[in-house]
C-alpha cells in the first residue's frame, strides 16, 4: 500500500533543459507506477519533451498517459479546472489518487499575455482549496525558456513546498485588487441583462451567430447568479466583446464560478461557473455597494 498522504499534493518543478525535464519526470512517475492502488499516472507536456521522456520509459512508456499540453490547456484558467475535474471523476482512483505531471502553455502561438499569466497564477493558487480534498498528486513544471522569471516567481507563491507559499484567498484577492480599468464612453448601456439584446449587439459587433447565442447565455448566467443587477453596459468588438454587470450583492467567495457543479449540470447560483467555461476572462470585483463582474468573450 503507498504510504502518500490523503491530501493534494501540489509540487512544482524549475528547468532550463530536456534532460532536467526526464530528470524530474522520471522518478515521479516511479512514483505512481510503485503504487499498486493508483491508476496510470499522466504526463501533460509539450510534444518534444514527450518524445524524450517516452523513450527514457522504455517498456513503462506503455503505462504512462502521455498528452500534449496543447491538448489539455485550451481555454481559460476555468477550463483548466474542468478539464482537471472531469479526468479525475473519470480515470483517478479512491480519493483522485493519482499522478499528474503538467506543464502548463506558456509561449508560441498559443502563448500567454500577462494578463493570461495572471489568471493562471489565480488557478495555481485556488487549486490547493479546489482540490484539497482530493489524493492527487500534480508535479508543475516551469521550464525557464518559455516562462520568464516573474511569472516563475509568481508561481512558487502559489506552490505549497517552495518556502514563499502564500494562503491562496490571499493570493487571489491580491490579484482582484488590480482596478479595472474604466468603460469607454460609448458602451452601450442596457437597461436589464436581456438575452435577445445581447445577442443583437454581440451580433452587431462581429460574433458568429453561435459566439453571440453563447455569450448572451453567459452573461445572462451570471446576472441570475449576482442577483439584483442594476447596470448593464457593452463594449468592444469581436472577439473581445464585453459586458460588465453591476450588482447590490457582494460576490466574496475567491471560488466563485471555480467550483465545478457536482451532477454536471447548472444548478441556480452556478451561472459564473458557466460564463467562466464561456468567456476568456470574468474579472470579479467587490466594494462597499456590491459587485462589478465583467465578461470578456474571446
Amino acid at each position: 500500500m503507498s504510504n502518500r498522504p490523503q491530501a493534494f499534493d501540489h509540487r512544482m518543478t524549475v528547468l532550463a533543459a530536456d534532460d532536467a525535464f526526464v530528470a524530474a519526470a522520471l522518478p515521479f512517475l516511479a512514483e505512481a507506477l510503485d503504487s499498486p492502488d493508483e491508476p496510470p499516472p499522466v504526463a501533460i507536456a509539450a510534444p518534444g519533451k514527450l518524445d524524450l521522456l517516452r523513450d527514457a520509459l522504455g517498456a513503462d512508456a506503455k503505462h504512462v498517459g502521455l498528452v500534449p499540453h496543447t491538448d489539455w490547456y485550451t481555454g481559460s484558467a476555468a477550463n483548466a479546472v474542468a478539464q482537471a475535474a472531469g479526468y479525475l471523476a473519470a480515470h483517478g482512483g479512491p480519493g483522485g489518487r493519482i499522478h499528474l505531471l503538467m506543464e502548463p502553455v506558456w509561449s508560441g502561438r498559443a502563448g500567454r499575455s500577462p494578463r493570461e499569466s495572471a489568471e493562471w497564477i489565480r488557478y495555481e493558487a485556488l487549486a490547493n482549496l479546489l482540490f484539497a480534498p482530493l489524493a492527487t498528486t500534480a508535479l508543475c513544471v516551469y521550464d525557464t525558456r518559455t516562462a520568464g522569471p516573474a511569472l516563475i516567481a509568481e508561481a512558487r507563491r502559489a506552490h505549497p513546498a517552495t518556502g514563499v507559499y502564500e494562503d491562496p484567498v490571499r493570493l487571489a484577492a491580491e490579484l482582484d485588487a488590480v482596478p479595472l480599468p474604466p468603460p469607454p464612453a460609448d458602451a452601450t448601456p442596457l437597461a436589464r441583462a436581456d438575452a435577445e439584446a445581447v445577442r443583437a449587439w454581440s451580433g452587431g459587433s462581429g460574433l458568429s451567430a453561435a459566439d453571440a447565442e453563447l455569450f448572451a447565455l453567459a452573461v445572462t448566467e451570471a446576472a441570475a447568479a449576482l442577483g439584483p443587477v442594476t447596470g448593464v453596459r457593452l463594449w468592444g468588438e469581436a472577439p473581445g466583446c464585453v459586458c460588465e454587470l453591476r450588482s447590490t450583492r457582494r460576490v466574496e467567495n475567491p471560488l466563485a464560478g471555480f467550483v465545478p457543479p457536482d451532477t454536471g449540470e447548472l444548478e441556480p447560483g452556478q451561472g459564473l461557473w458557466y460564463a467562466r467555461q464561456v468567456c476568456a476572462y470574468v474579472d470579479v470585483r467587490d466594494d462597499a455597494d456590491g459587485s462589478t463582474v465583467r465578461l470578456q468573450y474571446g
